[in-house]
């Protein structure tokens, strides 16, 4: 059974206390995920895993499963992949988040290897990430009346032959020719032991899960059992979870944050997981009765994504005893201060910021909520793992290690990393000799906290969703009157970033934008990566070779966006934006605002504080613009 330690992690002494009292080996026995399971059941086997709110409506009867029940109901699904699928099949699903989607995801990986899919991508998408997988089965939610994932696994299995679909629904639903009914279909398996032999365990593949976007060729990356363990052990012991706890489960099952450090992290110390409603804070009636459930359910940590977290802020605590709250997480997407501040002034807590990559298993670094927090941290290193600042060489490879303050790349060493792409091509420049480039950019303070300040890569982050701007690129250059598109994110006080793409038409091109945007509706599958504003310019930058200047076009969206801010909602007309790249936050904003403006600078440095940039607010003397 993993040892967490004897007490919580609060400063960076600790941590380095930690490691050095015993290896890592002798810490986490844990070999295969099912160890968890059959660990926490042995510890306490009626203590409740999850807690499943199908509406989070104030009379619901939300069902609890227990951790002996979670194990045994684990064991069944791995057991029935094993028997429809062979030796270590492939098991994708496509479902909301369920006490079935947990099952289905750990007995996939006991039996198999999974593959977590966002169901909100397009047939064509799914299916093209299904071939490069492997897969052999697909467990999807049946017909559902505001979710078309059934439709979509029907269309996905005409493309694939040889499928094996496996629908879960309501129990009493009709039978489906050539479907497995997921509920009676694991009942008729033993859930006392595995029927194939031993679990999958140590360097075996457990998972594969897609990232960067679609671009048309699937980008799958692989974890291993050990990768996995290595990281829910870091998240538990980083995050203090103890067996008292209660925590918001919010993030979907396809994501790594709603798999390792709020799932698998969680199970591994014994939490409750509070599960709010399949569509998690995406349902209007879970943000609305928020403060209730938390209240009702003692919760003791509430986390989210910052869009989701600045969600519930909008609604009031009222009379609800929220005094369980210990802490809040946040993660996936850079956290704006503005929300970080509302958390703590409405429940009294802070906010801490956890760094994640699926390329890292799904945990890098934590900024531990048993200590005191660091504002804009996102704390240290999990236990047994290295994250150095590295400077780029002349070669344009990464080099030495940065000072204390100086922005860099973020790279990471540790048993954690996943060993690679599905297609090893990929690796090329990310896995470095055991040494993941993360791409990120970022830099420690004297403490070695570490802070992210931007990135190297272009991925544009919406509410913790990544967006390969590849593929807006991509179907904006398919119509017939674009010579050129560049997509970037634009800073969005609510989700972060949002896409925007700017394009440079051929000469004598007639198109309206509206023509553009419809294109690009049409174009795209992912429905958060359409561009919010399209763009036509005279011409992309470019750099002395020919390749595209995004920085420029960065700062231009940001521009357009804090113009547009000042003057139509604030009424500031004639200010001046200057926006540059760099800075601790990778943008810096000076706006200049005309003297008789002056009583407005509070106003505006609320309105920016929402934002992830920097900012400054000055006041002209003189009137030169």
């Amino acid at each position: 059974m993993a040892n967490l330690g004897a007490k919580p992690i609060r400063t960076f002494n600790d941590l380095k206390q930690f490691e050095a009292e015993m290896p890592l080996r002798d810490r986490l026995p844990e070999t295969s995920i099912l160890d968890v399971f059959i660990n926490s059941a042995e510890r306490a086997p009626n203590a409740t895993a999850m807690t499943m709110l199908m509406t989070g409506a104030a009379d619901e009867n939300p069902h609890d499963i227990s951790y002996r029940d979670l194990l045994g109901q684990i064991r069944r699904a791995a057991n029935l992949f094993a028997h429809i699928g062979g030796e270590a099949p492939g098991v994708a699903f496509m479902l909301p988040a369920l006490i079935e989607t947990h099952v289905t995801l750990w007995g996939a990986e006991t039996a198999g290897y999974a593959i977590p899919i966002n169901f909100l991508l397009q047939p064509e998408s799914i299916t093209e990430l299904l071939k490069a997988s492997g897969a052999k089965i697909l467990v999807a939610l049946g017909p559902h009346p505001q979710l078309d994932i059934w439709e979509k696994a029907l269309k996905i299995c005409e493309q694939i032959p040889g499928l094996i679909l496996v629908r879960v629904s309501p129990p009493g639903s009709p039978k489906v020719e050539e479907v497995i009914d997921f509920a009676s279909a694991v009942m008729g398996q033993p859930n006392d032991h595995l029927t194939f032999g031993p679990p999958r365990s140590g360097d075996d593949l457990a998972a594969y899960f897609h990232t960067g976007g679609t671009t048309g060729v699937p980008k799958l990356v692989a974890h291993t059992h050990h990768s996995q363990l290595v990281a829910a052990f870091g998240g538990a012991t980083m995050c203090g979870y103890t067996s008292e706890d209660v925590l918001t489960a919010t993030f979907p099952l396809f994501h790594v944050a709603g798999t390792i450090v709020a799932g698998l992290s969680g199970f591994m110390a014994g939490i409750k997981l509070l599960v709010m409603t399949p569509a998690g804070l995406r349902n209007p009636a879970a943000i609305k009765g928020f403060w209730r459930l938390v209240s009702d359910h003692k919760v003791t940590l509430v986390a989210g994504v910052p869009t989701a977290i600045s969600a519930v802020l909008q609604t009031p605590v009222e009379h609800y005893d929220i005094s369980n709250v210990r802490a809040g997480l946040t993660g996936a997407s850079l956290l704006p201060p503005a929300v970080g501040q509302k958390f703590k002034n409405v429940s009294g807590k802070p906010l801490f910021e956890i760094l994640g990559m699926t390329e890292a298993s799904g945990l890098i670094s934590i900024d531990p909520p048993s200590g005191q927090g660091t504002t804009g941290s996102v704390g240290w290193a999990l236990p047994y793992t290295q994250v150095d600042i590295l400077k780029f060489n002349a070669a344009g490879k990464l080099g030495e290690e940065c000072s204390v303050g100086e922005i860099g790349i973020i790279a990471i060493r540790g048993e954690h990393l996943s060993p690679g792409y599905s297609d090893a091509a990929y690796n090329e420049g990310v896995f470095l000799e055991g040494m993941l480039n993360s791409g990120d950019l970022g830099y420690k303070d004297a403490k070695g906290c570490l802070y992210v300040a931007g990135r190297s890569k272009d991925l544009i982050i919406r509410s913790g969703h990544n967006i390969d701007p590849t593929m807006i690129e991509n179907a904006m250059t398919a119509h017939p009157a674009v010579a050129v598109a560049a997509a970037v994110g634009m800073p969005d006080a609510y989700a972060g970033e949002l896409p925007m793409c700017f394009v440079q038409l051929h000469p004598a091109s007639d198109v309206c934008v509206n023509d553009l945007i419809d294109h690009a509706q049409k174009a795209i599958d992912e429905r958060p990566a359409w561009p919010k504003i399209i763009e036509v310019i005279e011409e992309i930058p470019l750099t002395s070779v020919g390749k595209i200047f995004k920085p420029k076009l960065r700062c231009d969206a940001a521009k357009l966006v804090i113009s547009k801010l000042l003057s139509e909602e604030l009424g500031l007309t004639g200010s001046k934006v200057i926006v540059t790249t760099g800075g601790p936050r990778g943008l810096s904003v000076n706006v200049l605002l005309l003297p008789k403006y002056q009583s407005s600078t509070t106003a505006v440095e609320k309105a920016l504080s929402s934002f992830l940039f920097e900012f400054r607010i000055q006041v002209r003397k003189v009137v030169d613009f």
